[in-house]
């Protein structure tokens, strides 16, 4: 599945600038929805590590009311939560009616690294398909709004970004050892992540495979696609903000011819 993926595309600047604005204003129009209809939303985020999860999900959170929505950063389990059934600590983090819940990773760890690093038994790792199949029913038979994406970079992309967040003081936090690790297993990471698309993406909850190879285009796709799903979920289509109006199309194109130097990173 993963080698589908045509990591060529991408968006110019002007482009990008436009399709943020547009589907930006749409999600907190639906984000208004989500509360009046009292749906609880989840959104999970998985990818290779420097994949730009973080920088999608502030995207998408950048104009929703902020007492609509909580980003939650998986990492290894700590405390209570490591005596517990892995799926205790999202079980209890689950999002109430009418909130949206956002997963930077999620359980799905339990079928990625602690699969290839040896966390967890075969036959648990492999025990969690459907533990995580019957999870993910649970939730959308109770009226939850579940949106999983896959963003999918190239190895040569990673080593680029791995590269470029060494450089960058305020960046070099991100990068640890144990990313360099991570990249070593490259393919074992692979297999595991083809198994999981493959077993894991169901009627109830399909993964949007993202190329995120060019930031502008994977933040864009991710923001259309949700868009498209909350639109269908809550029987509500938002206003398209660039139907009838000129200003956010000269303004994209006051940006544009002033060269407006911003980075895809922040």
């Amino acid at each position: 599945m993963l080698e589908t993926i045509d990591l060529t595309k991408a968006l110019d600047r002007e482009a990008y600038v436009r399709e943020v604005t547009r589907r930006q204003i749409q999600l907190r129009e639906l984000g208004y929805q989500v509360y009046l209809q009292k749906r609880p939303v989840i959104l999970v985020f998985e990818g290779w590590d420097a994949a730009g999860k973080g920088g999608v999900i502030k995207r998408i959170t950048e104009k929703l009311d902020p007492r609509g929505y909580v980003v939650y950063p998986i990492s290894a389990p700590q405390g209570e939560d490591k005596t517990r059934h892995y799926l205790y600590r999202f079980w209890r983090r689950l999002p109430e009616r009418g909130q949206i819940s956002i997963f930077d990773r999620s359980w799905y760890g339990r079928v990625m690294v602690e699969r290839v690093e040896g966390f967890a038994t075969e036959d648990a790792w492999k025990r969690a398909f459907k533990e995580i199949n019957s999870f993910e029913r649970q939730l959308r038979d109770f009226g939850t709004i579940v949106a999983k994406f896959w963003i999918h970079i190239s190895r040569d992309e990673q080593l680029r970004r791995f590269e470029q967040r060494k450089a960058i003081g305020y960046k070099s936090w991100k990068l640890t050892e144990e990313d360099w690790r991570n990249r070593e297993k490259w393919d074992a990471y692979e297999e595991a992540v083809e198994e999981m698309l493959v077993k894991t993406s169901t009627r109830n909850a399909p993964w949007c495979l993202v190329e995120g190879n060019d930031k502008y285009w994977a933040r864009t796709k991710v923001l259309a696609k949700l868009v498209e799903v909350l639109s269908k979920e809550l029987n509500y289509e938002p206003a398209d903000p660039l139907k009838g109006k000129k200003k956010l199309s000269a303004v994209s194109g006051r940006r544009s011819a002033a060269r407006v130097k911003v980075s895809a990173d922040v």
